[in-house]
């Protein structure tokens, strides 16, 4: 039998689960619920927990992970209470899973398998399918041998496959075109969605990013009023989704819902993922939405900010935004936030508290990028001074002759755009910048600074 790419062997649907995890000294965990994580993801994915098992280790046991005395422990605990899987809250190897397998007798998936899991089951459009199929085959491609039990070998075929050649051998040739496939159709749905994107460029882009289940969908509903799925789930949100935000000064930038990120989040799927996060690639403003109430927020801060450096938007201008304040229990936790955090703003999406505050952080933060210009152009273009006084700020008008000189404060990309619609010089305070066809951006740099 060969492979199957309905194949559901990762799912841990309503089965019986042990949970256990193993405190590394680089791999900190929360003292008071170590596998509460883990548990969340294992609800989330369907599993009735029926057991945990936790042990603190120098260094890994590199055959097993976890001590011999303490396999032996799973084993028995896994007998008792008959489960079907036992999830490690750890990345195991292949031949680590194999071995476990074989000595409890029991299914074992590490946190990676685990996460594909979810991500497959709460997948819903074409192109998250294809992003959640890609990651799974790529993280199950060098565990085939422990997944497959068909290793017996097969007579040769004419041009099917070569002399002696088994059974993996062809799964695994199977599983390579099939990755090939997905990834030539993820380049096409990736080429679209950055022309998507990049055709309302000259419309401001601010995205939520943050840990899964920070409340950036609530954020979202409070802020917009969008009516978007919040539930107390983790990946809670899969797809990117887009909503207009009128801002309190009146203006309109689009705010944008990115999935939720996650500690030890498998390399596959934040590659699959790049196109579903092009908005967050392409926005002016990121806001890092942070559960101020988790008293693990600070490792949590710092597991998105890896991923966004996978993303290459580790540069991308961001603002923090601590949630769920009505949550905390002391409120010196947040003022120690805080005072790691400085700009920063808190606030509580479920209850509406702090959005104003928000509101204002953003607008100035959206300001700090403007540059304040004067353009000229013909005075019979309509089309670029109805344009300008939609997209840029304080616009003001002068004519003289035939000419009419625009002082207002743009963004680069507007600057682009006035460019493209017939604006000819652009006069800075203390620099002349060539406007046709296009700005020069190191100008612009300099001209900003001016």
């Amino acid at each position: 039998m060969g492979f199957d790419q309905t194949r559901t062997d990762m799912s841990v649907k309503q089965e019986h689960a042990l949970l256990v995890g193993v405190c590394l000294p680089d791999r900190p965990w929360n003292e008071s619920d170590p596998l509460g994580e883990l548990r969340g993801l294992a609800e989330t994915a369907g599993a009735v927990v029926v057991g945990e098992l936790t042990q603190r280790r120098h260094q890994i046991q590199l055959g097993t992970y976890l001590g011999s005395g303490k396999v032996r422990e799973l084993a028995e605990m896994a007998e008792a209470k008959e489960a079907d899987v036992i999830l490690f809250d750890n990345e195991l190897t292949p031949s680590q899973g194999k071995t476990l397998e074989a000595e409890t007798k029991c299914k074992v998936l590490d946190r990676s398998e685990l996460i594909l899991d979810i991500f497959a089951t709460r997948a819903r459009t074409a192109e998250s399918r294809l992003q959640v199929e890609l990651a799974q085959l790529e993280y199950s491609l060098p565990r085939l041998k422990r997944m497959w039990t068909h290793l017996s070998r097969v007579k040769a075929g004419i041009g099917v496959r070569g002399p002696g050649e088994t059974q993996l051998e062809e799964d695994r040739r199977l599983v390579n075109h099939r990755i090939r496939d997905l990834k030539d159709k993820l380049r096409v749905v990736q080429g679209r969605k950055v022309r998507e994107v990049a055709s309302r460029s000259t419309e401001p882009t601010v995205s939520l990013v943050g840990y899964t289940n920070a409340g950036k969908s609530t954020l979202m509903n409070a802020l917009t009023d969008a009516g978007v799925l919040s539930e107390n789930k983790l990946f809670s949100t899969l797809d990117t989704r887009t909503r207009q935000w009128r801002m309190h000064d009146g203006r309109n930038i689009l705010l944008s819902d990115t999935v939720g990120f996650i500690r030890d989040l498998p390399h596959h799927l934040v590659a699959s993922f790049k196109s579903t996060l092009e908005e967050a690639r392409q926005s002016r403003l990121l806001l890092h939405v942070v559960d101020a109430s988790n008293p693990l927020a600070e490792e949590q801060i710092r597991a998105v900010e890896s991923v966004l450096a996978e993303l290459d938007c580790s540069e991308k201008p961001t603002l923090l935004v601590f949630n769920k304040v009505d949550q905390l229990p002391d409120i010196s936790f947040l003022q120690a936030l805080q005072s790691k955090h400085p700009y920063s703003v808190a606030v509580s999406a479920f209850k509406k508290l702090g959005v104003a505050e928000l509101n204002q952080a953003v607008a100035a933060r959206l300001d700090a990028d403007l540059f304040h210009v004067h353009l000229e152009a013909e005075a019979s273009n309509g089309k670029l001074l109805a344009w300008l006084k939609h997209h840029a700020r304080e616009v003001t008008e002068q004519y003289k002759d035939d000419k009419v000189i625009v002082t207002c404060q743009v963004d680069e990309e507007v600057l682009g755009q006035a460019a493209r619609l017939g604006a000819t010089r652009l006069h800075g305070d203390d620099a002349i910048l060539n406007m046709n066809p296009l700005p020069d951006i190191g100008a612009l740099e300099e001209l900003g600074n001016s």
